[in-house]
């Protein structure tokens, strides 16, 4: 497998892994994967990668979002990560990870956020043997299905940086 940079060529696949990160109920407070000018412009266009496998076909994207327009929090960003169904398990979601955190303590980032719902047990696992600890539970933050749902903040903060 190799992870390079999310190209536009991309989207269809970006955006249908997205969305069956959102089908498992667990990923999102989202439910519809945003048609791919949207998707684009609510993240960072340097800190956005695949995994492709050995056909070619991309199995998993990181990408981040800047948490806030005040130059104070320029070093701050909140990531997502989704890997096909078909590709779970394979250390995919690992690696796009590793590869972000390098990609972004090259940038000067100091902080990676994130929010996971507390029934993501494999997305906290993930998290936190790539280094973020957890911040607290925001409770009943948000409706999701009809339902209150929790968000566990996580984040990682870079010890190159500070």
């Amino acid at each position: 497998m190799l992870i390079r940079p999310m190209e536009p060529a991309d989207a269809d696949a970006v955006l249908r892994i997205y969305q069956a990160g959102l089908d498992t109920g667990h990923a999102s407070f989202e439910v519809t994967a945003p048609a791919w000018a949207t998707f684009d412009a609510a993240r960072l266009p340097e800190h956005r990668l695949v995994t492709v496998d050995d056909d070619g076909a991309v199995v998993g994207w990181v990408a981040v979002s800047a948490v806030s327009s005040r130059l104070v929090y320029a070093g701050v960003v909140e990531h997502s990560v989704y890997v096909d169904p078909t590709a779970s398990g394979k250390g995919v979601a690992r690696s796009l990870l590793a590869a972000l955190i390098a990609s972004t303590e090259a940038a000067g980032v100091w902080t990676i956020q994130s929010g996971v719902f507390p029934e993501n047990a494999s997305s906290l696992a993930l998290h936190r043997r790539a280094g973020f600890r957890t911040i607290g539970t925001r409770e009943r933050v948000g409706r999701h299905h009809g339902r209150w749902r929790d968000v566990i903040l996580l984040e990682r903060r870079s010890p190159a940086i500070i």
